[in-house]
């Protein structure tokens, strides 16, 4: 079984082609980057308009496969930003309309979380997924992928790209934000807000912006990712201890972050748990995580109609997760 995945929920449009082995066949993707500023919607959207076709065109010479062997062509339904959900579902269906193929609509989330143990080949993990837009401790709990906690206003990813932004630096600002904190020396008090099993970060944002005005950018730097990294961990913990799972997995954009890592590793260690990251290459939004979770949901008897809409807000949890026993 041979599965082609579009990757279609904000800045990147991807296409990656995977077999029942698990086996990556191609992995190919364009990202939109705005010359100043965050993503704007409809600029993504009618890049990857005009330059789909040619990705998916580029996964299948690599995957030295043609279309005409694929056996189902999935797609991020949700969530996501709309405009870009809105193409990617309209080549997909075009795929699938014009080659007689199943149509599978892949929930982005639960994507990152499967490629995650397919990669680290685990089982059973506590994830934690960190990117842009989501921030959520999650666990596979009777049938579905259950939040055990989750931000209640902006996703760590944005945090970061938000106070990047602020700062002039330009998206993506993760990377650019760890060199930083890397020189930090000083602790800045900043905003810690962790509500029972849920964390806030928009207070953290506008004290970090302010302390910018005071301090230098290193520390505030070095600070504002010691609270946000410490909040989370706080939140993955307590549902650690909840669920006593064994393997913390970190998946997500923002799971690339060293300093991230030690402290959700040292965390993990606490509760004899093992930590394991999501490789760097596949941290990011990509189509390979969208075509294996594809085919794990194909091979269950999960399909989607061609006139099936795309959900900007479909939560994880809303998923029944058929392909994993019970």
């Amino acid at each position: 079984m041979i599965v082609l995945g579009i990757e279609c929920t904000a800045h990147t449009f991807g296409v990656g082609i995977v077999n029942n082995k698990g086996e990556i066949l191609a992995d190919q993707r364009i990202q939109y980057r705005p010359k100043e500023g965050g993503i704007r919607p409809r600029e993504a959207a009618q890049m990857m308009s005009e330059k789909g076709a040619d990705v998916i065109a580029s996964a299948l010479k690599e995957a030295g496969v043609p279309i005409t062997d694929i056996d189902a062509i999935a797609f991020s339904i949700g969530p996501g930003l709309g405009p870009c959900l809105r193409t990617g579902a309209v080549a997909a269906r075009y795929l699938a309309r014009k080659y007689e193929k199943p149509l599978v609509g892949v929930n982005h989330c639960i994507a990152h979380i499967e490629i995650g143990k397919l990669l680290c080949r685990l089982q059973d993990p506590l994830v934690v997924y960190l990117s842009g837009a989501n921030t959520q401790i999650i666990a596979l709990a009777k049938g579905r992928y259950r939040v055990f906690g989750e931000t209640l206003d902006i996703g760590l990813g944005n945090l970061l790209d938000s106070w990047g932004r602020a700062m002039g630096i330009p998206f993506p600002a993760g990377p650019k934000i760890e060199e930083l904190a890397k020189k930090g020396k000083k602790f800045i008090e900043l905003p810690y807000t962790v509500k029972g099993s849920d964390l806030t970060f928009s207070g953290l944002y506008t004290a970090a912006v302010k302390a910018a005005e005071r301090y230098p950018l290193e520390d505030v730097a070095y600070s504002l990712q010691e609270v946000a990294f410490t909040m989370t961990a706080e939140v993955a913990e307590r549902a650690l201890a909840h669920t006593e799972k064994k393997e913390v997995l970190l998946v997500g954009g923002v799971a690339a972050n060293k300093r991230l890592q030690e402290i959700m590793g040292a965390m993990a260690e606490e509760h004899g748990a093992s930590l394991h990251v999501v490789p760097l290459k596949y941290a990011a939004d990509n189509g390979v995580m969208i075509a294996w979770t594809g085919l794990l949901m194909y091979r269950a008897g999960l399909t989607t109609a061609l006139n099936e809409t795309v959900n900007p807000r479909f939560r994880t949890d809303q998923v029944d997760v058929r392909w994993v026993p019970i």
